[in-house]
């Protein structure tokens, strides 16, 4: 995998389903949308990068 790009393992916040996303942590900051691969609903991701270069990756409904 390049650099910057993290696998990561969230939790569908529509179908509860654990579904494996690529995050690209070189991208700084940043919001995208992506859909889920088990029940194509839109997930929000926000990508937070702390001082230790660590990634936190919120997972959220779109109507939250």
């Amino acid at each position: 995998m390049g650099e910057g790009l993290q696998l990561t393992r969230i939790r569908c916040p529509y179908c509860g389903e654990f579904i494996e996303v690529v995050v690209d942590g070189s991208a700084g900051a940043q919001e995208y949308y992506e859909d889920c691969s088990v029940c194509c609903a839109p997930i929000l991701f926000k990508v937070l990068i702390s001082d230790e270069y660590c990634l936190q990756i919120d997972a959220n409904r779109e109507d939250e």
